[in-house]
């Protein structure tokens, strides 16, 4: 193992335990090719760096990149694998706006990913490791089991999603407490695909459950999947992350947030993302020894994220139009939501063919097909009706982040005769 890995390692002390073997090893290369340049910033002449400049001083860039860029050559510069510090200290600084709960909470400083996805692989590369299991709710991204099973060979735990029309906390708890060595449970709200986050209610009990299983003994990393923060439209629901509530909850505990530009900032293609740590009695040289192993395994597997995505973010926070933008957009989706709950109530005749799952919040909803297979529906829909949806868990997920408002209703109309159709 290399030296700066164990430094790391001893650093953590017994927070070392929640790494995997590849985390624990994994570091970030102070002494090699980084160290050396880093130390070298700042000189008159600077020879380290395997970048390119005009005799000028300013970035070589070809003309053809650089006139498409209104951002400078600046964008076209390596950004590190921490990320720039600038959008680092920015990031933080909206977290804990948009989280009032996380004042006071000692966190580390976000690391740039190349959006969550890659968030999710470097969680579970610097955390999981064969003998651990992944526990997430049996409705759920497929990414995770790509990711944290075929890619890592982490074992899944699923439990159910729902009870009673709430967050199945009871079913949470069991999977927790079920033998095993490291559980890494993943929480994701707004929820893909269900489009459902957690009440006030729901949260208590999650993070009850979480707590009892590590007073239980249960070593727990809980990954909070916060793709699509912010995009909650009902009352009673918890609107900030769960990220604050694990960050101090027991020292069996360590969480990680993941979230980023993609969904938040409806920025797709930018690919910036982010992860944050913490966990009860972290020091702040602990944290930033977990920073150096996520920007290692950063180094190791891309070497850094895109500098022209990190610096439009960079611009487009500190655009003075900036909230009222968010909030124009926010209010699309908000609307295509209302419009949805008005459909299901002027439509009774529904819930004879398939029923509404819980869903209060995010880009999705799903409907569950009564008497017949999802899949069959599914293609059904194309066939009969030039209508695309995705099935996941047995459940039809529908979109409706992609659909015009007033194509909603002939979306659900649709949905209800093909599975009449096939009902027969």
């Amino acid at each position: 193992m290399n030296t700066l890995a164990k430094k790391l390692n001893a650093t953590l002390g017994p927070a070392a335990d929640f790494l995997s073997a590849e985390g624990k090893r994994m570091y970030f290369p102070y002494g090699g090719i980084l160290g050396q340049g880093g130390e070298a910033k700042g000189c008159a002449i600077n020879a380290t760096i395997g970048m390119a400049f005009e005799e000028d001083g300013s970035p070589l860039v070809m003309d053809c990149f650089a006139k498409n860029a209104p951002l400078g050559r600046k964008a076209f510069l390596y950004a590190g694998s921490f990320g720039l510090p600038a959008l680092r200290e920015q990031w933080r600084a909206m977290e804990l706006k948009k989280n009032p709960s996380l004042k006071g909470v000692r966190a580390s400083n976000p690391v740039v990913t190349n959006a969550l996805t890659h968030g999710l692989r470097l969680a579970a590369e610097l955390f999981a490791d064969p003998k651990d299991e992944l526990v997430t709710p049996d409705l759920f991204w497929d990414n995770y089991e790509l990711i944290f099973q075929d890619a890592v060979g982490c074992k899944v735990r699923h439990f159910n999603t729902f009870k009673k029309g709430a967050f199945d906390a009871a079913a949470l708890k069991a999977a927790l407490l079920a033998p095993g060595a490291k559980k890494i449970l993943i929480l994701n709200f707004p929820n893909n695909p269900t489009g459902y986050t957690a009440t006030f209610a729901d949260a208590k009990r999650i993070v009850a459950a979480v707590k009892a299983a590590a007073r239980a003994g249960k070593k727990i990393v809980v990954v909070l999947d916060d793709a699509y923060f912010g995009l909650v439209y009902e009352p009673g629901v918890h609107g900030e992350s769960l990220f604050a509530d694990f960050a101090t909850l027991h020292p069996n505990v360590l969480a990680v947030k993941l979230d980023g530009t993609t969904k938040e900032d409806y920025v797709w293609g930018l690919r910036v993302g982010f992860v944050t740590f913490a966990f009860k009695g972290a020091t702040d040289e602990q944290l930033k020894a977990l920073e150096a192993k996520a920007a290692g395994n950063v180094r190791s597997a891309i070497s850094n994220v895109s500098s022209i995505g990190q610096h439009l973010a960079i611009a487009a926070y500190a655009d003075k139009g900036y909230d009222a933008q968010k909030k124009q957009k926010y209010n699309v989706l908000r609307a295509r939501y209302d419009e949805i709950r008005r459909i299901l109530k002027a439509h009774p005749e529904y819930d004879r063919l398939f029923e509404v799952m819980p869903f209060n919040s995010g880009y999705f909803m799903c409907v569950k097909p009564r008497g017949v297979d999802a899949e069959k529906v599914r293609r059904r829909l194309i066939e009969a009706y030039s209508t695309g949806t995705i099935v996941l868990s047995g459940l039809i997920r529908l979109a409706f982040s992609t659909i015009p408002k007033a194509k909603l209703a002939q979306l659900f109309a649709n949905v209800a005769a093909a599975i009449a159709d096939l009902k027969g």
